[in-house]
This record gives structure tokens, sequence and C-alpha cells, in this order.
């Protein structure tokens, strides 16, 4: 099992919530997947794509829940990102913690090891 990832404004989920799915931001919809890091890649694709934004929060998926719109592909420095072609549904979310800003302004995800 490996879980993965994906960073949100906390309006996003409650809406996602509400939908029971979720389609992605509009980086994702721009980009024809959405987004989503390992444990080892959430924090820096914290501080990368959502420096200074507030309320946000980290939601846990398990990939395998997923099948076969999960798609392992090569980004930022070839690692392999997971990218999921189609709606995240809210039943697959695991958990959902806060990613409160820290002193620099970089979200700080904690310890999803």
């Amino acid at each position: 099992m490996s879980r993965i990832y994906k960073i949100l404004p906390r309006e996003d989920w409650a809406a996602a919530q509400a939908a029971r799915s979720f389609s992605g931001s509009a980086v994702d919809r721009a980009d024809g997947f959405i987004h989503f890091s390992t444990a080892a890649q959430a924090q820096e694709t914290a501080r990368r794509h959502f420096a200074g934004l507030a309320d946000l929060v980290v939601l846990e998926v398990e990939a395998e829940d997923l099948g076969e719109a999960l798609r392992w592909e090569p980004s930022r420095g070839g690692d392999l990102f997971p990218h999921l072609y189609g709606p995240l549904m809210a039943s697959d979310v695991r958990g959902v913690t806060e990613a409160p800003l820290g002193p620099d302004g970089v979200p700080q995800i904690g310890d999803l090891a």
C-alpha cells in the first residue's frame, strides 16, 4: 500500500465533499490530470506551488484505490509523480490534515511517513 497526497484550499475540499468528488484545481484541469505527491515529495510541492497560501489541507489517498486512472509519470528532476486521470471521489480520501503556514510562508504539511 502506498499513500499519496493532494494539497488544496480548504474551500475546494469542502466543495468536493458536497459534490462527493473533486475534479481538480484550475492547474489540474489545465494539465488534464489531478496532481498528487508522495510523502517524500509533498513538502517541496508545498514550497514550490503553495507558498503564501493560507487555509490549506492535505488529502491522504491510498494509491491502489484509484486503479488504472492513476499513472506515475516523470516530472520535476525526473522524479515519478502520481497523476490521476479522472475525478477524485471524496470516499477515496482516507484522511485530511491541516497545512498551516510556517514562519517562512511555506505550508507545513507535517510528517506524512
